[in-house]
């Protein structure tokens, strides 16, 4: 298989049919033999082994020694670990895996190394993901020369790079505390606020701008933390619907639940990812005859903990029935930056459905703080209104982070996440091993289009929405997941009619999962982590029982950006999605719509082009350079120059991925800039996801709440600002975040009612690889 370029039908001897995996395209093969041969060669130098066992029993020794680090190891728990790390560890413990071959790597074996380091792209390790050598954070470069150097013409040097332990770029944390219970969290952060420290904090690191490993931090390791989830399913008393939610917020989650006409939840921990997650459920399923289902991320390896916070795309679970992962959390539990820990969710809402929701609107968000911060054991906590002095505003925080990313707003211990009723679930699979045939693969654009038409257009097929809405998809080779009733068969065979391509052996090209099972002799799987964790060798040969990785490890991440496609711009005219057509595009989204629109609260900070868009497209970086003079004022409304609309998704962004020129947004941030021009003189990463007025909003709480930047993770809110901005003294001259926009927002900021899908896209035409 190809490591870095090209999307890869896996092929493995096995017992198991593979899956279909997307891996990032990128056009250079060149890169991908360049980045084998050094990453092997690199491993022959860093096979050292691990210093992090060793560190653990030092504490006091290592980076920023000056401290009293052994004050802070003396208010952990006996199951919490504080150790110093070094570039011996992330070479030792994480280099290995990315000289496997990429049919069986994965960040499953990533994760639980001793040092808590590992990243699932492996130069995340150095600032930007590039290895070149730089003082400044690569400020004096540039895009084109990073560009030259990790994909078109790498140069001899990496190797050299890669090998120094001195490299200033090196973007590694040198302390990494692992902890187990919330009082551990709140010790950290407190010492932190004391030192002048900052806090970076990861769960599988699973972030294509690298928020979760920075250089001079005190890591927060959270995968060893209390897992919730085995035991943390809850089935709500339909008969309290209609109480007062209880002071200490014990009975918030199942009220505001029930009020959305849902009747389980589960308690997620602030260390687990979705491959724990998901195997909790299933096991519930198991006992009790498959009751629940979950909205959640396409890799095993992702985290709520991070997927949630940036919106969610559920593609593969069901999102355009249930919503976007920020439309599943019911209550936070979090340790802030003040290093209070506390929990809050809504406790006020209303009625919304005239308006075309499908949830209620959030009118008060409630929180509470727990009075005895040092007490280790759960059943003893207590859980009080919050002090005088708390200056916190819990509406601002629920805002923030549902949409304004993780990492930056605290740490989150807990949270309480929906659970819907069981569906019967299908995946449905083009042209994939074991069933693959040149006839098939001929026929690929044909199978685009059919699939622009299902999500986009389904009336064109005799397809009702809601069977549309019931079917999502990654992208082109990930598969159709569908739950409950579907029509994608019958569309398929109907859309080859239409085309006058009725071979049997045509239709033959789609197949579902029932199909595999046969082949292998196994269960059709019940529900899509079912179907990753046995029809996946790339996990089920290492780690059998986990759900796998999507894409898997690889050495550098993606380098596109994900623009939202407005549905009201692709229902104005034919002539529109003819435009769009013409545009080359690494792949499309299909997550959106139905309930990604009907279900927000409209108390989150997740753009408005997430809620209204038709898909995601994702451009690489030279077809995004035309796209702001031709496509963006097509799409967007750019009459107040002041106001620059939110284009970009937030899941799967690229850092490299600016917005245009600020004095002209027809025009690309120039490439052959260096980085310190581009963050002068070009919207921001930041604004070009947010947009101008809610990263206005989000940068004041992000101030009000976090005044020393303790959180200030690579590219998360308040990332970008001036360091003079960051300063107390200008906090007061800010607009409130209350003055800045009401928590309820406004109409031309929050839709009016569920936008649905209703029209043609153009299809993509592509080549498959077999």
């Amino acid at each position: 298989g190809t490591d870095l370029h090209g999307p890869i039908i896996k092929q493995k001897n096995s017992n198991r049919s593979p899956a279909i995996i997307i891996h990032n395209k990128l056009t250079m093969a060149s890169f991908a033999d360049a980045a084998r041969f050094l990453l092997l060669t690199a491993v022959g130098i860093a096979g050292n082994p691990s210093t992090a066992d060793a560190a653990s029993a030092s504490p006091v020794s290592g980076w920023r020694s000056d401290l009293d680090w052994a004050a802070l190891n003396s208010k952990l728990s006996s199951s919490a670990s504080l150790i110093d790390t070094s570039y011996d560890d992330y070479t030792g413990e994480c280099f290995p895996e990315f000289s496997v071959p990429i049919m069986s790597r994965t960040n499953h074996a990533l994760i639980d190394q001793p040092s808590g380091m590992c990243l699932p792209w492996l130069y995340l390790g150095w600032e930007m993901s590039w290895p070149r050598p730089s003082e400044n954070g690569h400020l004096n470069q540039t895009a084109d020369q990073a560009l030259q150097d990790l994909l078109i013409n790498p140069p001899t040097d990496v190797e050299s790079w890669l090998a120094d332990p001195t490299n200033p770029s090196l973007n590694l944390p040198s302390k990494v505390l692992f902890p187990s219970i919330a009082s551990d969290v709140v010790a950290a952060v407190n010492f932190a606020k004391e030192n002048g420290l900052e806090i970076s904090v990861k769960n599988s690191g699973h972030s294509y701008q690298g928020a979760s490993s920075k250089k001079n931090t005190l890591l927060l390791n959270m995968n060893r933390y209390t897992h919730y989830a085995p035991t943390g399913i809850t089935d709500c008393d339909a008969s309290i619907l209609g109480s007062t939610v209880a002071e200490d917020l014990s009975t918030q989650p199942c009220l505001l639940s029930l009020a959305k006409n849902k009747s389980s939840l589960i308690r997620v921990g602030g260390g687990e990812n979705f491959d724990k997650v998901y195997r909790a459920v299933i096991a519930a399923n198991e006992e009790e005859g498959y009751k629940y289902h979950l909205v959640g991320g396409a890799a095993g390896t992702v985290s709520p903990m991070g997927w949630s916070w940036q919106g969610g795309l559920g593609g593969t679970t069901g999102g355009r029935l249930y919503g976007f992962g920020v439309d599943q959390v019911v209550q936070l539990e979090m340790v802030l930056p003040n290093g209070v820990h506390v929990k809050f969710g809504p406790t006020e809402w209303e009625d919304a459905s005239a308006e075309g929701f499908t949830v209620p609107r959030t009118k008060v968000v409630s929180g509470v703080c727990r009075s005895n911060p040092d007490e280790h054991d759960e059943e003893n906590w207590v859980w009080e209104s919050c002090p005088e002095d708390f200056d916190i505003d819990f509406n601002d925080m629920w805002f923030a982070v549902r949409g304004g990313g993780g990492g930056t707003w605290g740490v989150v211990t807990s949270v309480y996440l929906q659970l819907h009723d069981y569906l019967p679930f299908e995946t449905y699979l083009f042209n994939a091993f074991p069933f693959i045939t040149e006839k098939c693969t001929a026929i690929f654009p044909q199978f685009a289009e059919f699939l622009a038409h299902y999500m986009a257009s389904p009336s064109l097929l005799n397809v009702t929405k809601q069977r549309s809405h019931a079917c999502g998809s990654p992208g082109l080779l990930s598969g159709i997941n569908c739950y409950g009733e579907e029509d994608v068969m019958q569309a398929w065979t109907r859309f080859l009619d239409l085309n006058n391509s009725t071979d049997p052996a045509n239709v033959e090209c789609l197949f579902s999962t029932a199909k595999l099972a046969s082949h292998d002799n196994l269960p059709v799987p019940p529900g899509y982590a079912e179907y990753f964790i046995d029809f996946n060798p790339q996990v089920a040969d290492r780690f059998p029982g986990k759900v796998a990785d999507n894409p898997s490890a690889s050495s550098i991440g993606a380098y596109f950006a994900g623009v939202l496609v407005p549905q009201s711009w692709l229902d104005e005219s034919e002539e529109n999605r003819k435009t769009l057509q013409e545009y080359e595009v690494d792949d499309t989204y299909y997550a959106f719509g139905g309930a990604t629109a009907s279900g927000s609260d409209q108390a989150n900070s997740l753009s408005q082009a997430h809620r209204n868009a038709a898909f995601m497209i994702r451009f690489s970086l030279d077809n995004l350079d035309d796209f702001w003079g031709n496509l963006f004022p097509q799409m967007f409304d750019v009459s107040d120059k002041t106001k620059f609309p939110p284009v970009f998704g937030s899941n799967h962004a690229d850092y490299l991925a600016a917005g245009p020129l600020k004095e002209d947004w027809t025009k690309p941030c120039p490439r052959e800039w260096t980085f310190e021009e581009r963050r002068e003189k070009c919207i921001s990463f930041q604004e070009a996801i947010y947009g101008t007025e809610r990263l206005a909003r989000l940068e004041a709480i992000k101030k009000a709440v976090d005044p020393q930047f303790i959180f200030n993770c690579v590219n998360c809110v308040g990332n970008n600002l001036p360091e003079a901005t960051k300063s107390e003294d200008e906090k007061d001259e800010e607009p409130s975040p209350a003055e800045r926009e009401p928590l309820l927002g406004n109409s031309s900021d929050e839709p009016s009612g569920a936008s649905f899908v209703s029209s043609s896209v153009a299809a993509i035409s592509a080549t498959a690889a077999a």
